[in-house]
């Protein structure tokens, strides 16, 4: 979805971003557990809009979403994301983006890798772990270079990130905002976060045909529409006013279950729409 290295960099945020779909323990949940579902989904993306002076006129791609784990093992994602992007000059980009996290179901740990190529160019690789302790979250990398990196203990990760949007909306809260790691780009950049939280959505309400509507396993469960903003720490306009680096929106499944992507890149958007969903069996705890 991306032409060039810099954009690559954003499709490879976007990439960890979506991990935040990843279900987590409900015993980090403050009043009933939060029980949710591994699955396997695929999202075909498609250009929505294009803003400014944007050059964009087209894109194409997929999006391979497969979670799996527990409450005892942790909780595993492997992403994949294929694009094309087309220009008003008439050139075409691919972009293979591929990773893999790992997150402890006590969201103290969390393990990733990712590369990046565009044109079958390896342009990204990132590779490296980080820890929760009492006074600071700590980040070994070994690459793209080996390095060690301190951050403050409340940084979040991406699981226990959507853990606490799913309280919020369970609680009819509306507005999360708290610094995440994701490991994304070059495995050195903390990103603050500002979630919005819609009104609940009953099971029957707005209907729609994707995936999801196929799925008896959704018939009774209700979801939330959600705007996850992510903004480069420390950088502000003239204005005093923070432009988010991207936006993701989606409809929240209590379950972890997600459909009805947007994905916005400021100057164009990217919908990505659910069209196979499988839900896996759980797999019990030892």
């Amino acid at each position: 979805m991306v032409v060039g290295h810099a954009v690559a960099s954003r499709g490879a945020v976007l990439a960890l971003a979506l991990m935040v779909f990843a279900p987590a323990s409900g015993a980090r949940a403050q009043d009933a557990p939060i029980v949710l579902v591994p699955h396997r989904a695929i999202y075909d993306l498609s250009l929505r809009e294009t803003r400014g002076e944007s050059q964009i006129v087209g894109v194409r791609g997929r999006i391979l979403y497969d979670f799996d784990g527990n409450s005892c093992e942790g909780y595993s994602l492997e992403f994949r994301q294929v694009s094309e992007l087309d220009t008003s000059e008439g050139k075409v980009s691919t972009s293979d983006l591929r990773s893999t996290t790992w997150e402890g179901a006590d969201a103290k740990s969390y393990k990733f890798t990712s590369e990046n190529f565009v044109d079958e160019n390896l342009v990204d690789s990132v590779d490296g772990q980080a820890k929760h302790g009492a006074t600071e979250t700590t980040v070994s990398l070994s690459k793209p270079e080996h390095k060690n990196l301190d951050f403050a203990p409340g940084v979040v990760f991406p699981t226990e990130h959507m853990v606490r949007v799913i309280a919020a909306a369970h609680a009819g809260k509306h507005i999360l905002h708290f610094p995440v790691y994701d490991g994304s780009e070059t495995g050195d950049k903390v990103f603050d976060t500002l979630t919005v939280i819609g009104q609940k959505i009953a099971p029957g309400e707005r209907q729609h045909n994707d995936a999801a509507a196929k799925e008896p396993q959704l018939a009774t469960v209700p979801r939330w529409p959600v705007t996850i903003s992510y903004f480069e720490r420390n950088e502000k306009s003239d204005s005093g006013e923070q432009t988010p680096d991207y936006a993701i929106g989606f409809e929240l499944y209590e379950n972890g279950i997600s459909r009805a992507l947007t994905l916005d890149y400021n100057d164009f958007v990217v919908s990505g729409t659910l069209t196979s969903l499988k839900i896996k069996k759980a797999k019990p705890c030892p």
